[in-house]
């Protein structure tokens, strides 16, 4: 079945497919006409396969960074009814709670442009980035179960962070129902030495500088101003995440079995099960270690950073979920319902007065922060009660990849990479050469185009733009 010759224009931005086959919900594409042309067949059909699980509810969403993941699409939005709906590892992703937080500074891009190059160095010695690279944070079983239950507020309670860091995160950097008990053995074990590393892959910490200023209120509300430097890290759960989505998706495999479903990869479990239950509480352990994770770089982040510029002053702007399941209220078929969001690469975006939001930001919404890749622009975007109606409060998480890792190692050299982005102004340090090719900007979809895409449609506005001048990689 061809899906996207199924595709019928509802409005600008916004693309259906109807209820084909066993899809209990119609497909919602959010694309712009020019992203349309490059979406992969595969994806929307993994589009189609989410429509197909029980207790789904209005649609199964696609946004414009969307491509293929494992059971659901990176970029893949889905909301289950409580009582008949089914929670799923696939859902959420391997890298449980892969994050974005924004740091700003009161440094100015003139204050770093002459020293970009001792800057990398010394965050490269601080921040531990990369395959195999072990933090040098270490901690018993005993405490890495209260961190695992505790979140950010415990790493703040133990000296690492201030209060005022937690109450501008997500959920306040804890997600309540976080169980440690559920959590194995070998996911205690390789979490243990990783808290406060970035890993590889696509994770990265950035040095960048406010280019531009969409809304000026909103910026001022945030806190950025231009030219102001900002410091962003993307990373998650590292080993402990991935170590429970397989320990889960194996569980529910032996629990349920697979053959009623459109694809192996899309295993779950009743969401009121004990199983579904144990999940989401494991999986709220791993969002936890995550956001303490970030936590426990932004302290080092500051200690580097008052040794560089003894005046420096380094706040959170926000700190934001990727891959993550949240029970949320949302409006369905014209009621207020406590549902399931699924959100898989992808990134809330509520708008001015939730409650959700913290009390510096609800009058004007919530911060959505959308990094770029290494050498294009990162966004700060404000959150909308137009996604609220459109896509369960949802936006999208980043520019989305078009080209595999082993394409991008065919394609670039890593040196010949970090050359270009030295001519742009733009500092990087990695630890291979290898991964500074896998992440080259061009293997990704063109960011301003989808947030273009987003802005346009209204699901989250753009507030101001930031450019990199330093990248640390994994």
């Amino acid at each position: 079945m061809v899906y996207k010759k199924k595709l019928k224009k509802i409005r600008e931005g916004i693309y259906e497919f109807p209820r084909l086959g066993g899809m209990l919900v119609p497909g919602r594409i959010i694309f712009s006409e020019r992203l349309l042309e490059e979406v992969e067949e595969d994806s929307l059909k993994q589009v189609a396969n989410v429509a197909q699980l029980p207790g789904i509810l209005e649609y199964s969403i696609g946004l414009s960074d969307m491509h293929v993941g494992y059971g659901f699409p990176i970029g893949g939005v889905a909301a289950f009814d409580i009582d008949k709906g089914v929670i799923s590892p696939g859902g959420v992703g391997y890298d449980i709670n892969c994050g974005v937080r924004l740091l700003r500074t009161n440094l100015k891009k003139k204050d770093i442009q002459k020293r970009q190059k001792e800057i990398v160095d010394a965050l490269y010695r601080k921040i531990p980035s990369g395959v195999g690279r072990g933090s040098k944070f270490q901690m018993t079983k005993d405490e890495l179960k209260k961190i695992l239950e505790g979140g950010a507020p415990y790493m703040v309670s133990k000296g690492y962070g201030e209060k005022e860091d937690y109450l501008h995160m997500e959920e306040e950097g804890r997600i309540l129902g976080a169980d440690a008990s559920k959590v194995s053995d070998r996911a205690i074990q390789r979490g243990i030495g990783q808290l406060g590393t970035l890993g590889a892959g696509n994770h990265f910490l950035e040095v960048q500088y406010v280019e531009g200023i969409y809304d000026k209120k909103i910026a001022k509300a945030y806190g950025l101003e231009k030219d102001q430097v900002t410091i962003m890290i993307h990373c998650g759960s590292r080993g402990l995440g991935h170590q429970i989505a397989s320990d889960y998706i194996r569980l529910m495999e032996n629990e349920y079995g697979f053959k009623d479903l459109p694809d192996r990869e899309l295993i779950n479990a009743p969401i009121k099960s004990k199983l579904g239950k144990d999940y989401f509480a494991a999986m709220a352990a791993a969002a936890n270690f995550a956001f303490s994770n970030r936590q426990l770089i932004t302290h080092w982040i500051r200690e580097e950073m008052k040794c560089l510029f003894p005046k420096s002053k380094t706040e959170v702007v926000y700190d934001v979920c990727h891959n993550i399941a949240k029970y949320e209220k949302h409006i369905v078929g014209g009621e207020s319902q406590e549902v399931c969001v699924h959100r898989k690469g992808a990134t809330r975006s509520f708008g001015k007065g939730r409650k959700e939001i913290p009390k510096t930001y609800r009058d004007v919404g919530q911060p959505v922060i959308i990094p770029g890749s290494m050498g294009t622009s990162s966004y700060v975007l404000v959150g909308t009660k137009k996604s609220e109606e459109l896509t369960f409060g949802s936006t999208v998480h980043g520019a989305g990849r078009v080209k595999s890792r082993s394409k991008a190692l065919h394609e670039f050299r890593g040196e010949t990479v970090k050359e270009d982005l030295r001519k742009r102004g733009i500092e990087i340090k990695s630890g291979s050469w290898k991964s500074i090719a896998e992440e080259a900007p061009e293997v990704y979809k063109d960011i301003d185009e989808v947030v273009r895409t987003v802005d346009e449609l209204g699901i989250s506005k753009k507030v101001v733009r930031l450019k990199p001048l330093i990248v640390v990689k994994g």
